[in-house]
């Protein structure tokens, strides 16, 4: 019986502890909830022509927090006048240190990200990578004045950036457009490109095919002894819808459908799941942290896509951004059960087919920093993404000048990850 006096004081311990912390959070003007997620519905990002200072809202988070209160950010807070000693000192080693202390512990933080983008625009002359951090803390705290001047000072001169390295490409894409469709190695570097897509497109999905299994089975249809009947279908699938694009889609420029997506999609998965080919999903599915739209919503963000797809302003971009934005938006709206990843990438090769560019190839060793650009696009800023889709198409253009001897004299070196994409090991003669 003497139990029953001490439980009643620990549950009235328990409710009086309750009551007070609501009460401080009503006087402070807070709610307890501070981890409640909102869902943003689809919405198109605007890049060619980019504002000047357009910041988009925050995906993320449903409420303002107060960044100060929490032990994480005060903590980060210090560490950044630490680093800001440190560089003062000279010590730019331990500085840079503390600077990725501060941003792994609290990457939202406007001051971190200001202060971070500052010392790498001023100790390693990497403006991009400067603005990139002045866009995230915008995206956080749109009206933070140092990073707001710090923006104005670094957007036109990134655009210009960005816009003379998609002058480069350009002017890859010539160069191999120059080359005579006879030419025995433009023939073969065509054709091992073409494997090369489909390696690495289903191997970024997890696929465990080697580069000589996967041509294999598209040349031969004879399965590979260990391997699962998934991973065959997956690369006969991708076989069937390139074939589809390139003999159905290539040249409809600006006049795509719902239908061909769909189309595309059949293939894609049709031998792996032929019931859920070609449909859209209608079950809410979850993508890491992302939340695509629910299924009733599917049908209507498609036909905005479409119309979207086929507009004039979309016609009018660059076509690496136009691609790799298409890429984004379809695979935001995540329209499919599975297949989005390889449904997107066909259908912006599709779009950069259509410009007179090789289908790019998205290393399968890059997957993680695929997907990290990916979700920097969802939390608000789409450039890294087009950078890095821009970056694979130069690498692409970089095989087919460089398997072309008589004009390899012409070309910067190769990085050894490219080197390695069409070294004799991982070719089979033709």
């Amino acid at each position: 019986m003497r139990a029953v006096p001490v439980v009643l004081v620990f549950v009235l311990g328990v409710f009086s502890s309750l009551g007070v912390h609501y009460l401080l959070c009503y006087l402070q003007g807070l709610t307890p909830h501070h981890d409640i997620v909102l869902h943003k519905a689809f919405t198109p990002i605007p890049y060619d022509g980019l504002d000047k200072f357009n910041i988009p809202a925050p995906i993320i988070s449903a409420e303002k927090h107060d960044l100060q209160r929490s032990s994480t950010n005060i903590e980060a807070l210090g560490t950044i006048s630490a680093a800001i000693e440190m560089k003062k000192s000279g010590k730019l080693d331990k500085a840079l240190k503390l600077f990725e202390h501060a941003f792994a512990i609290a990457p939202q933080n406007p001051d971190v990200l200001n202060a971070y983008g500052e010392f790498i625009e001023e100790t390693q002359s990497d403006i991009i990578s400067a603005d990139k951090m002045y866009f995230k803390a915008l995206i956080s705290y749109p009206d933070h004045g140092q990073a707001l001047a710090n923006r104005q000072r670094t957007a036109l001169v990134v655009e210009e950036l960005d816009r003379d390295f998609l002058r480069k490409i350009d002017d890859k894409r010539d160069k191999v457009s120059r080359i005579p469709e006879s030419d025995p190695a433009l023939c073969k570097a065509k054709k091992e490109s073409y494997f090369q897509h489909i390696y690495h497109t289903v191997g970024i999905e997890g696929n465990s095919m080697s580069l000589a299994q996967t041509r294999s089975i598209v040349e031969t249809r004879m399965a590979v002894g260990g391997k699962s009947i998934a991973e065959h279908n997956e690369i006969l699938g991708l076989d069937l819808a390139l074939k589809y694009i390139n003999n159905t889609l290539i040249n409809r420029v600006g006049d795509i459908t719902v239908d061909d997506i769909l189309e595309i999609h059949k293939r894609v998965l049709g031998f792996a799941d032929p019931l859920a080919s070609g449909m859209f999903r209608r079950t809410q599915v979850f993508v890491g942290g992302h939340i695509p739209p629910t299924p009733t919503h599917i049908i209507p963000l498609m036909d905005e896509f479409i119309a979207w797809l086929n507009s004039d302003s979309a016609l009018r971009m660059h076509p690496v951004r136009f691609a790799a934005i298409a890429h984004y938006k379809l695979v935001h709206i995540h329209p499919f059960v599975d297949g989005n990843g390889r449904t997107s990438r066909l259908l912006m090769n599709l779009i950069l087919m259509q410009a007179g560019y090789p289908p790019v190839i998205i290393p399968k060793h890059e997957r993680h920093t695929y997907y990290q650009v990916l979700e920097e696009a969802n939390r608000g800023d789409i450039r890294p993404f087009v950078r890095f889709i821009a970056q694979c198409t130069d690498k692409t253009l970089n095989l087919f000048l460089w398997s072309t001897s008589e004009y390899s004299a012409t070309l910067p070196q190769l990085g050894q990850d490219e080197i390695n994409m069409i070294s004799p090991q991982n070719q089979m003669h033709v």
